[in-house]
Formats: C-alpha cells, structure tokens, sequence
C-alpha cells in the first residue's frame, strides 16, 4: 500500500514563489522514480518534473529554469520549487512514483489526490 499526501499549494501571483512538498509512506523502494504532474482545466496531464533514485532530473520545457525537483529519502518527501510562476502553471499537481521512465515521464502508478496552485 503506497500513500503519497501533496501539499504546499495557494495562490500567487505571477513571478511569485511556491514550495511543493510531497509525503510518502508504505512500500515505495528507495529506486523507484517520484515525478510531479500537472493538470489544468479543459487539459490532460503533463509532467512537470521527475527525479529518479541516483538524483538525475527531467523537466516540461515549459518550467526548465524555474522549477527544481528534490527528494529527501531520510524524510520520505519529495519537493518541486517553484519560481518566477506565469498564469499557465494554473493546475492541479500531483505527486507521483513507481518504477518510473524519466526520458518519458511515463510508468508512475501511484499518485496523490493533488495540490492546486492557482497564479494570477
């Protein structure tokens, strides 16, 4: 049984700063991917960021620069920073994790029920 509880999310306005942080707890193995996607209205999800188990990331083009995904094993808790934030990053986030495929951001199968982030 994998949990994976999301927080951090608001409102901000545009060029501001959030901190995303995702906990979690049951059998997630230490190799395993955590990845943050992202789903606006009217919009499928897209990955945002994924951070495999050696510390190698992958980023959307669109949040390159301005996003920075962390994990800290010891604390079971996976984080997105997020800077310089434009009316686009508008969505609900998700964590995510599994066996994970960081080229494609694909194979998460366990996800979180989401943080919203509204930038105006």
């Amino acid at each position: 049984h994998v949990q994976l509880v999301e927080s951090g999310g608001g409102s901000v306005q545009a060029g501001g700063s959030l901190r995303l942080s995702c906990k979690y707890s049951g059998r997630v193995y230490l190799n395993w991917c955590m990845g943050w996607f992202r789903q606006a209205p009217g919009k499928e999800r897209e990955g945002v960021a994924v951070i495999d188990s050696g510390g190698t990331t992958r980023y959307a083009d669109s949040v390159k620069g301005r996003f920075t995904i962390s994990r800290d094993n010891a604390k079971n808790t996976v984080y997105l920073q997020m800077n310089s934030l434009k009316s686009e990053d508008t969505a609900l986030y998700y964590c995510a994790t599994n066996v994970g495929d960081i080229a494609t951001m694909t194979k998460f199968g366990y996800w979180g029920q989401g943080t919203q982030v509204t930038v105006s």
